[in-house]
Parts: structure tokens; C-alpha cells; sequence
């Protein structure tokens, strides 16, 4: 070996002696585990769809009261959480939530949904195949009977058509009396949508949310990333009918409920389950080998 690549290699050791000499000794690391350089095991999934029931889940649909599964819209049948219509005269802009029965902050979200048959008499145009994960949402007994949605974040959920050629993205973002930063700048609008492409037909979809408390909130779809946010908060319009005692505008989103929309067009999900981060809040190097492990593609069994 030269002295040049000696003098590189000690050099390289000093600065990273110094860094974690630096890292222990630093105040805000006092009394606190180092990171360990070996990958961690990612925690275990979380199931907060059983396949069984929905004894743990909470709906809300409008113009009727908390716990009210009016129409059993919420059902489950052959193993999946199924969403259905066929209980009702007309869908008459009674928008559903089914909240699960916690509060959660930082986690990572995976839902296995489809769209399937045909939108219901009397919902509207845009929401043809269209539903949502309402994420950081306020707590369901705090719903007004004739509030439309809950104060939250929307991961929307759209499906495509028949016709190959159209384009409709899905895992888009819209903000109930909410505002997130996007682009570093705060968004006004109500929705935007991915970079996604679009899931035609009948499919089962994958779709993540990656969600750490008020600070980054990211859309995954086979591994990749296709909106990204932060900062979320109350604020903003794009809700109905709520108590003015819940919309306190400028106060950050930290943690939530999870809810699953029912807006007119029947979808199954298969899986709801979540990945909880909470452990990791205070080490990024670990935080971030997780979420990428969690995340990644899943490669088809041979």
C-alpha cells in the first residue's frame, strides 16, 4: 500500500473517530444510544384490517350520526373490507368514514385496494372511482352529523378506465381544512396530483404512506415516491359543516386517525396495515433503513 493511501485511510479515521466522539459528547446525545451501523429489522406489520370484521373501526357517514353504518356500507365479505351501495335509494352526497379506533403519528401506511362495478345512482362525476385514506384526521366523535369530511389528510385513491390510453393518477393529495407545505411553498389549492401512473380496470394497487408526525409525508407506489410534503396543519377551506371548536387554524398536524372514504364507487381493500415508526423518531440513520426496506419492490415469487 502507499503512504498516500495510508495518509487517506488515517485521515478518514480520525474524522470519524472525531464524529463520534463529537456525536457522544454533544449535548443533545447525552444519556442517548448511538446508532448502530448494522441495518435494523423493520417492526412488525400492524393489521387494522383483521379480515374477519370491523369491530375495531369507527364509521362516519353524513347526515347520520357516529357508529351509524347506515346501509352497511362498511361490510366485510369473503376476507375483504368491502364498500358498497346497494342499500341505498340514492347516494344523495352522504359521504362515508370508517376511522380505526386509534390515533397514530409516525407510521407507514400500506393499503391493497381495488376498484370495481359501477358508481352508485346520484354521486357525482368526480367521484367515479375515486376514494381516500384520510390521514392525521380528526377524531371521529368529534364529526358533526352533516359534515362532509373530516379535517385531515387525503390520500386519494383514483382508478383508471378502460381505455389504456387515458390518463388518471392515483395517491394524490387533498386537503381537507388542512395546508401542507409542497415545494416549499404552502398549497392553497385542494388537491394535487402524483406522478403516478394510471392503474386501469379492475387491479389490485399497493399504495404507501409514509407519515412522520408534522414533518414529512410521502406517497409510494412500487418503491417509488410520487408526491412528497410536509408540514401539514390546520387550515385552509374544502369542509363542511364542522365544529368551529375543532378547526383551530395553524396548529400542526402531529398525529391522527386513519380513515377509509366511501364517496360513491365501490372498492375491496384486502389489507390495511400499518408499520410503526414511533421507536425511530430520534434516529434517522435507522428511520430512514426501515422506510426503505418497508417500501421497497417486492419482487414476484418464482
Amino acid at each position: 500500500m502507499s503512504i498516500r493511501k495510508i495518509t487517506i485511510l488515517s485521515a478518514l479515521s480520525l474524522i470519524l473517530a472525531g464524529s463520534m466522539a463529537y456525536a457522544i459528547k454533544s449535548p443533545q446525545n447525552l444519556g442517548k444510544p448511538l446508532e448502530t451501523a448494522k441495518p435494523p429489522k423493520p417492526p412488525k406489520a400492524i393489521q387494522l384490517f383483521n379480515g374477519k370484521d370491523i369491530k375495531d373501526w369507527i364509521p362516519k357517514i353524513r347526515l347520520h350520526e357516529v357508529g351509524e353504518n347506515f346501509g352497511n356500507t362498511f361490510r366485510v365479505e369473503d376476507g375483504l373490507l368491502k364498500v358498497r351501495y346497494d342499500q341505498y335509494d340514492d347516494f344523495n352526497q352522504q359521504y362515508g368514514h370508517l376511522a380505526y379506533k386509534r390515533p397514530f403519528s409516525y407510521y407507514i401506511l400500506r393499503l391493497e385496494y381495488r376498484f370495481v362495478g359501477e358508481q352508485t345512482t346520484g354521486g357525482e362525476g368526480w367521484a367515479w372511482r375515486n376514494s381516500g385514506a384520510m390521514l392525521h384526521g380528526q377524531a371521529p366523535q368529534t364529526l358533526l352529523k352533516d359534515q362532509d369530511f373530516p379535517i385531515s389528510i387525503e390520500g386519494q385513491l383514483l382508478g383508471g378506465d378502460s381505455n389504456p390510453a387515458s390518463v388518471r393518477t392515483t395517491s394524490n393529495l387533498c386537503t381537507p381544512g388542512t395546508e401542507v407545505l409542497y415545494r416549499d411553498e404552502v398549497f392553497k389549492p385542494h388537491c394535487v396530483s402524483s406522478t403516478s401512473k394510471t392503474y386501469h380496470g379492475d387491479q389490485w394497487v399497493t399504495a404507501d404512506f409514509v407519515v412522520l408526525g408534522d414533518s414529512l409525508i410521502q406517497h409510494i407506489l412500487e418503491g417509488e415516491t410520487v408526491l412528497a410534503y410536509s408540514k401539514p396543519r390546520i387550515a385552509g377551506g374544502n369542509v363542511l359543516n364542522y365544529d368551529k371548536a375543532q378547526k383551530m387554524d395553524g396548529k400542526p398536524l402531529t398525529e391522527g386517525y386513519i380513515y377509509l372514504q366511501s364517496e360513491s364507487h365501490p372498492i375491496d381493500f384486502k389489507k390495511v396495515e400499518i408499520y410503526n415508526l414511533e421507536p425511530y423518531k430520534d434516529k434517522p440513520l435507522q428511520l430512514k433503513s426501515i422506510i426503505q426496506q418497508v417500501t421497497k419492490p417486492h419482487q414476484p415469487k418464482k
